[in-house]
């Protein structure tokens, strides 16, 4: 069972905040200050629909918060924000780290500071270490980012290739995905919690990527086990969303459920 200690937090706020090109970049070294909000860079719902092309650079992603993650302009492998560092993950397995000039569709960062302590004896599964996260958290309703560091007995991640227009959508292209099995790993699992009611916007649930020690394999966190993990988070006070200005963005329709399309991209 795990154990938490959890020190006092604010209440939530939830800013939603359009601003054609992006919100303006918050100033280099902001997370010294301590911005205690989950930004992020367009929609799930626009990511399933095709919409690959990098409406932000990662120079200004990386105003906004050290930690996080996300994936690179035409849906370019998995993306994973570790101490300020954005590393791609790509399809042959290969990690390399990125320019500040590349681009983003989609990303979600924050500026981590520990908010929470689990400690985990035995993880079994991504599944089981989703219940007993949840197990330990306050509540539901609020956002929390999600950083694991320790010796994995099992990990298995995937990366997905880059496309080509006309995009298909993510369900089609995440049938080229390559899964990595990397059996035993000392690393990094990089992600958030966030509420049911984000559907349509972001991930509900647990969105976790991996980044192994050497910073050499990693990608989106597929399954996961091990013992004696601890779990380090960030209830976080807010949610921060910018939009692309971009035609394919603007265009295309997000009146569908695609709920059942993300459940599948994000567990297969």
């Amino acid at each position: 069972m795990p154990n938490v200690l959890l020190r006092s937090v604010l209440g939530l706020a939830v800013l939603w905040t359009v601003f054609a090109g992006g919100l303006p970049a918050a100033s280099a070294g902001s997370c010294a200050g301590g911005a205690d909000a989950l930004f992020q860079v367009s929609t799930i719902d626009a990511l399933l629909a095709g919409v690959y092309d990098g409406a932000m650079s990662l120079e200004a992603l990386t105003r906004h918060g050290d930690f996080g993650l996300g994936t690179f302009d035409a849906l370019d492998g998995e993306m994973v924000v570790l101490d300020g560092v954005v590393y791609q993950v790509r399809v042959d397995g290969s990690v390399q780290v990125m320019p500040g000039a590349a681009t983003t569709p989609l990303a979600c960062v924050t500026c981590f500071s520990q908010d929470a302590s689990l400690h985990l004896d035995t993880v079994a599964g991504f599944e089981d270490l989703c219940r007993q996260i949840t197990a330990g958290l306050p509540g539901l309703n609020r956002f929390y980012a999600v950083r694991i560091s320790g010796s994995f007995s099992g990990v298995t991640t995937r990366s997905v290739p880059r496309q080509v227009k006309p995009y298909p959508p993510l369900a089609e292209a995440a049938k080229q995905q390559a899964v990595f099995e990397l059996g035993a790993a000392q690393g990094t699992v990089v992600g958030f919690y966030s509420p049911a009611y984000v559907q349509k916007i972001g991930v509900p649930g647990y969105h976790l990527h991996f980044l192994d020690a050497a910073k050499a394999r990693g990608g989106h966190l597929l399954d996961i086990s091990g013992k004696n993990l601890t779990v380090s988070l960030d209830a976080l006070d807010g949610f921060v969303l910018t939009l692309p200005d971009t035609p394919a963005f603007q265009q295309v329709n997000l009146s569908g459920d695609r709920s059942a399309e993300l459940t599948r991209v994000e567990k297969k």
